[in-house]
């Protein structure tokens, strides 16, 4: 890798994105003034203006985020802020052993967190809250920071650690080792986050008995999915969002609804919901992701693998000391800039995935239900109905409002 290569990379990446945003603003702008035929009768025109506002609003903080990370990402490497931790850290610890990739690490993620903790607050406590989103109060906020600080120490230390200790001592194939670490790790947070993780920073309370119960409960049995249990989430203190999913595997599964979803659906809409859910489950589309994502991290550590033994990698970054730790922080921070032109392959993925399981909803529950319960998301979430397609291609990893609906409505006939 070059200089020229990395500017090259930053340079088409931040064109496009401000090319992206700048084609979704126009066409967002020039569709506020009318709701489209297929949602009049649930969405009135001031909710369809209120969503084009909140969406122009958040292209406009997209675009100040997109100047903080790159101005961030160039000062750490051609900057040498990252060299200059470097040899801080190599002098503190007289040399590069577990300590040093340890502290290294962190005083890049705390100066990552400082720069992001302004526009997070700005996201929550400004956008967030002139839209009507916000539920979070302060106190909460600074809560959720210290626990996810907290989690990446007593988590993240320990698996930073063994993946340093696998690269030092596994000889070229280290990468193989760590994959192998990495699959590990991600098939046991999703056994353990819905009972561990979780209620650290939610309230999970069993879904009341009634006549929405046992809807379910019917829902369930005729899908053939058996779940550890069902609840109902506190996402009202932080969000007027609502949602519902199911986590785990094997006897873990849990399913689980937002208070707000329950204030806002029918029962009958809940179930269409919760139906769509069990079609992704039905469909395999999380052993899929799983699959993917396996292949796709021991492509990037093959890679990342060779790079290491290359020290244009590291001179052509900013970096004259070269190492495992400081390959993998570079690799992290500049992987993004160029996997972004393949960010449709991903949402092409996702949105297929969300057709197969709105056909299965469809089949399990009346179509027209999941219908009714979409136009109420898309209304009070705010969400746009006339995103620009290519826009939409890039970034949605849901079809676009009216393209869904259109799909179920076939459905329903």
């Amino acid at each position: 890798m070059t200089i020229v290569v990395f500017l090259a990379a930053i340079a088409v990446s931040v064109c496009l994105r401000l090319w992206l945003a700048m084609r979704q603003s126009r066409y967002v702008l020039a569709h506020r003034s009318k709701v489209p035929a297929a949602f009049t009768a649930g969405i009135a025109l001031d909710q369809h203006q209120k969503a084009a506002d909140y969406t122009l609003a958040k292209i406009r903080f997209s675009r100040a985020s997109l100047a903080v990370e790159v101005v961030f990402l160039l000062v750490l490497t051609l900057g040498g802020l990252l060299q200059r931790l470097a040899d801080f850290w190599l002098t503190t610890f007289d040399g590069a052993g577990y300590s040093y990739g340890l502290a290294l690490f962190a005083s890049v993620g705390l100066l990552g967190l400082l720069i992001d903790l302004p526009l997070r607050t700005y996201q929550t406590f400004v956008i967030e809250a002139r839209f009507g989103f916000n539920k979070m109060t302060p106190t909460l906020f600074v809560a959720d920071i210290v626990k996810q600080m907290l989690l990446s120490i007593v988590i993240g230390a320990p698996l930073l650690l063994a993946v340093l200790w696998l690269m030092a001592v596994m000889g070229a194939n280290w990468w193989i080792y760590v994959w192998l670490l990495w699959l590990t790790f991600n098939l046991l947070a999703l056994l353990l986050y819905p009972t561990l993780i979780a209620p650290l920073f939610n309230k999970f309370t069993p879904l009341a008995e009634g006549p929405l119960k046992e809807r379910i409960a019917s829902l369930l049995a005729r899908c053939g999915f058996a779940a550890s249990g069902l609840f109902v989430m506190d996402g009202s203190k932080r969000s007027a969002r609502g949602n519902a999913y199911f986590s785990g595997f094997g006897k873990a599964k849990r399913i689980v609804f937002f208070d707000t979803l329950i204030d806002k659906l029918t029962a009958a809409e809940i179930e269409a919901v919760l139906a769509h859910e069990l079609g992704h489950f039905r469909r395999h589309h999380l052993w899929q992701s799983l699959a993917l994502i396996a292949a796709f991290s021991f492509g990037l550590l093959w890679l990342l693998g060779r790079l290491i033994e290359a020290p244009g990698f590291f001179l052509a970054l900013g970096v004259s000391t070269p190492g495992t730790a400081m390959a993998l922080i570079l690799f992290a921070q500049v992987l993004p800039v160029f996997l972004f032109p393949l960010t449709p392959l991903a949402t092409a993925f996702s949105r297929r995935n969300e057709y197969a399981a709105d056909a299965y909803a469809a089949a399990h529950a009346a179509a027209d239900d999941l219908v009714s319960a979409l136009v109420k998301l898309y209304r009070d979430n705010a969400a746009t109905l006339t995103p620009d397609p290519l826009h939409s291609l890039f970034y949605d990893s849901h079809p676009p409002a009216s393209l869904r609906i259109a799909h179920l409505r076939d459905r329903a006939t």
